[in-house]
């Protein structure tokens, strides 16, 4: 129990962390009665004024303390005084204290001292949520370990009001990714996947992360691009003595382990580090990988990992720490059972009607470094350098029925996929205490990433008898080969300047501090993509192939013989400029000036007032095939965005919060580039014509905290949304997909329930302990639907099926819950098992028009269990993810009911680990 009751003492408030000073942090515990808390005890810093008392839990803390060394007096009425000589407060740290007090003085032996920092901890995560005047959700490394949360967009989908779309796509509060925003350690931070604003933050792998903070209420220190919430990835830090860490990884998805042949393409290596360079002419048949599928025989999945740190003296004051890991894993998976097709308004197909199996294999490699260099007690700065490269092959072969192609179920089309993504995290950060009341820090940081998707490859085919194909083409894009690459740049800075308002003269409380700063970036991408359509000529149409010997067919000899030809959508090889590809670029640049003052109004109710002024400038061109001659569009906007966060303590335990602010929702690049992107379901294009929405927002929270590791609130919140964008099919040949402001206006307004309890706690010989957390919205989300907006504002049209409908992406009912069981029995040796709970009900995947009806992914829950034990030096490890393995259904509406459109299994995921610590 000691150790548990040691983290939970390390509370220490935001303005000390800033100021480079230290704390005093302890818990009183009464020998008579079991060592239960001990409140009403007496702290004094002898030779000082400075004195408390322990509060009902047998808390007490001191902030903002000098570096150095200091005695304490601890009293209690008729129990002995007991004096603690010389305990060291060192910058940027807590020393905590477990100290039993009794009718007899307690021996050194039996008083526990730990100097350390807090941000990975669980419960004291807890307690700076408490004390913070910011409406904050975090969740630290300690609490990912326990739940068996691998990466960062585990954690976040653990928290309250939180779903996750396609595996990948966050939704906070029903509002999807280019609602939200995500940072690294507070600095802002590109893309990997043109598809998308945020970075999937899937790539961040625990090792690397301290804690992740999801702030859903805004506050002007923030970028004011931020409808549902930002997201903070706070990377590792280390400042102790030495450590070095070894990992291995082993596991298995279920479906992919009962394959005896898993089919990927060629052309990737093992490590996913691997690119196909793009053909440099198309007068004769250049493609470097094989059309042939590669079979894995072994689908077991392994990782390694390698992680230390270590700290050196530098002079009298000055301290370097670094902390240094590279992690490597793989995963395979295969999704069985699955079905693909689309309805028209009366539920019946209308071009594909397919069964489908779909492989694949996923690379994680990443690499950090943090350099901590405290030059002094005033001043210290840090440099973080993260690298990750991360690739996915995918191999999906389809079956059935394609329109105009193969009939009666004698299709078959097969797409293979490799994506490799690289990027680069650059970081310098500052920390300057200028004086008593002022404090100053800056930040600078370059991000990069190149996003590859190298000789993705489509082929269509037609069985004309029972085992024989030809190839099957009603255009000329039914077979082909497509390269694209990404690569965006952005510079980003920020300059902050604190003042300390003072301590209030009766009881030495802050009375605020108010803040200064600018925040900008600069951020550039650009796009380009060729595809290689193959036109199966007369002479090959009615040949026999063999869709997996490709390269007997698909080659120089053929293409020399007239059998087929290749062309890009400039034209084939008698085209001057065949090759040049389609092209998009970005351009975006945000100066924002921002004031931050939070004042303590009164002992029970202090204020954050904020007020950001933003300038933004965005620039998209592009040259394409919808646009030969090429174009650019360009906006630019002078944006002021209040902000108000209130906390009210109605007693020591309860707070109550009250936020609001105004902030707006930016396009993205793609979104507005005219450039088509074509999958095998749909195809999407972009919108020129796409502007900012603008968003208004109030939160209100009651919450409470029983005990130092319990907590319970309940909130409500709404945000009101001007043009509102969203993905809609319009009217076309092809039926396109597009992003367009669908309305006036649209709203968002929910609940939100959190709990976290310790339902029974032994602390005698075995220290176990039994934990239960639970969180939960309910939203209900309204927006317009204007088709003669649609048709004014942009150069498309579109007839929405219905007036008003909910958000795309926007769960009625979000449940996550977990069970802990704990016990240790000494010192690094301890037993943690969780199982966790996770539920959402239906959502809107897009928007239903012309006549077909919205089209949803049906509810499901999902279940994992993780059991976790250190045995001295030894980490054991045991994840089993998915383990109810539900129908991912994805259903349109129709005029006979809900028709299934999509519908596969993941399988079950499991994983092993051993770590050892030297």
């Amino acid at each position: 129990m000691n150790k548990i009751l040691i983290v939970i003492s390390l509370l220490i408030s935001i303005n000390c962390i800033s100021q480079q000073r230290g704390s005093i942090a302890g818990l009183i515990t009464d020998k008579s009665f079991n060592d239960e808390p001990l409140p009403f005890a007496t702290i004094i810093i002898k030779d000082t004024q400075t004195g408390t008392t322990s509060d009902l839990d047998g808390m007490f803390i001191f902030n903002d303390l000098s570096v150095g060394n200091y005695d304490l007096s601890i009293s209690f009425v008729g129990y002995e005084t007991l004096e603690l000589k010389e305990i060291v407060v060192e910058a940027n740290k807590v020393t905590s204290l477990v100290v039993p007090l009794g009718v007899s003085a307690a021996t050194l032996d039996e008083i526990v001292i730990k100097t350390t920092t807090r941000r990975e901890s669980e419960v004291a995560l807890l307690l700076d949520r408490k004390n913070a005047v910011e409406l904050r959700q975090t969740i630290g490394s300690e609490e990912m370990s326990r739940k068996g949360l691998s990466d960062a967009s585990a954690a976040i989908v653990n928290t309250v009001g939180i779903s996750k779309q396609d595996n990948r796509n966050i939704f906070v509060r029903g509002l999807g990714d280019r609602y939200n925003s995500t940072t690294i350690n507070e600095l802002s931070v590109v893309s990997n996947d043109p598809e998308r604003k945020n970075i999937d933050v899937s790539i961040f792998n625990s090792d690397i992360i301290e804690f992740v903070g999801v702030d859903k209420v805004y506050n002007a220190s923030i970028y004011g691009d931020f409808a549902g919430g930002n997201v903070n990835i706070s990377s590792k830090d280390y400042s102790g003595l030495g450590f070095f860490k070894i990992g291995v990884t082993n596991g298995y998805n279920t479906n992919a382990i009962s394959k005896n042949s898993f089919l990927l393409q060629d052309g990737s290596d093992k490590l996913g580090l691997s690119t196909a360079p793009k053909p440099t002419t198309i007068s004769e048949f250049n493609f470097t990988n094989s059309l042939n599928l590669n079979t894995v025989k072994n689908t077991i999945d392994l990782g390694l990992s390698l992680s230390g740190g270590k700290s050196f003296e530098i002079g009298d004051t000055g301290r370097l720490s670094f902390f240094a890991t590279i992690f490597h894993d793989n995963n395979y998976s295969f999704r069985e059972d699955g079905i693909l097709t689309d309805a028209d308004a009366d539920g019946i197909f209308r071009r594909i009607d397919l069964t489908f199996d779909s492989y694949s294999y996923e690379t994680n490699t990443t690499g950090m470094l943090n350099l901590n260099y405290s030059i002094n007690t005033n001043n210290r700065i840090k440099f973080n350098f993260i690298a990750i490269n991360n690739s996915s092959q995918t191999n999906d072969e389809y079956l059935g029925t394609i329109t105009d192609i193969a009939d009666n179920n004698t299709g078959f089309l097969r797409r293979a996929t490799y994506i490799k993504n690289t990027l680069y995290i650059s970081q310098l950060l500052g920390n300057h205490v200028l004086s008593e009341r002022f404090n100053f820090n800056w930040a600078l940081s370059y991000n990069t990433v190149t996003g590859e998707m190298p000789d993705r490859i489509q082929n269509t085919f037609r069985r004309v008898n029972e085992v024989d194909y030809v190839f099957g083409q009603n255009q000329i894009s039914d077979n082909h080969r497509y390269y694209q690459s990404l690569t965006e740049n952005e510079y980003s800075g920020t300059i902050a300047l604190k003042y300390n308002l003072g301590f209030s003269s009766e009881n030495n409380d802050s009375k605020g501090n108010i803040t200064l700063g600018y925040s900008g970036k600069i951020k550039e991408r650009d796009f380009e993509a060729t595809q290689f359509n193959f036109r199966i000529l007369p002479e090959g149409q009615n040949v026999i192939v063999d869709p997996y010997n490709l390269d007997a067919f698909l080659n120089q000899e053929n293409y020399q013989n007239g059998l087929f030809d290749i062309a890009t959508f400039r034209g084939n090889q008698f085209v001057p400029n065949a090759l040049e590809p389609q092209v998009y670029g970005g351009r975006q640049i945000i100066h924002g000036v921002f004031s931050n003052l939070e004042y303590k109004l009164s002992e029970r109710l202090t204020g954050l007032l904020g007020v950001r002024g933003e300038f933004i400038d965005q620039e998209v061109s592009w040259k394409t095939q919808l646009d030969n001659n090429g174009n650019d569009d360009a906006f630019d906007e002078l944006t002021f965005l209040p902000s108000l966060v209130l906390r009210y303590t109605i007693k020591e335990n309860q707070n109550l919060r009250f936020g609001a602010s105004k902030t707006y929702t930016l396009p993205q690049f793609k979104e507005r580039a005219l450039f088509i992107y074509e999958d095998v379901a749909d195809v999407k294009i972009g919108n020129p014509d796409l502007y900012p929405s603008t968003d208004y927002n109030v939160d209100i929270k009651w919450e409470i905290f029983p005990k130092n590791e319990e907590i319970f609130s309940v909130g409500g919140f709404g945000k009101y949304i001007e043009n509102p964008m969203n993905e809609v099919t319009i009217a076309s040949a092809s039926n396109d997909i597009s992003i367009l402001n669908t309305g006036d206006f649209g709203y968002v307004a929910g609940i939100e329930v959190e709990g976290r309890k310790i339902i029974y706690d032994n602390n005698k010989e075995f220290n176990s302990k039994v934990a239960i957390g639970f969180n939960a919205a309910y939203m209900h989300t309204f927006q317009e639907l204007d088709s003669d907006k649609v048709r004014e504002e942009t150069r498309y049209n579109v007839e929405f099926t219905n007036d008003e409908d909910a958000f795309s992406g926007a769960s009625d009912l979000l449940i996550n819950g977990d069970i802990t069981y704990t016990t240790s029995w000494k010192e690094n040796h301890n037993i943690s098992l969780t199982g966790s709970y996770n539920y959402f009900s239906d959502r809107i995947y897009s928007l239903g028009t012309n006549g077909t009806g919205n089209i949803f992914e049906k509810s499901y829950s999902n279940v994992d269990l993780i059991l976790s034990t250190r045995l001295n030096k030894f980490e054991f490890g045991f994840r089993a993810r998915n383990l109810l393995n539900p129908n991912i259904v994805r259903a349109q509406e129709s005029r006979i009911g809900d028709v299934d459109i999509l519908s596969f299994k993941r399988g079950i995921q499991m994983a092993f680990t051993l770590n050892y610590n030297f």
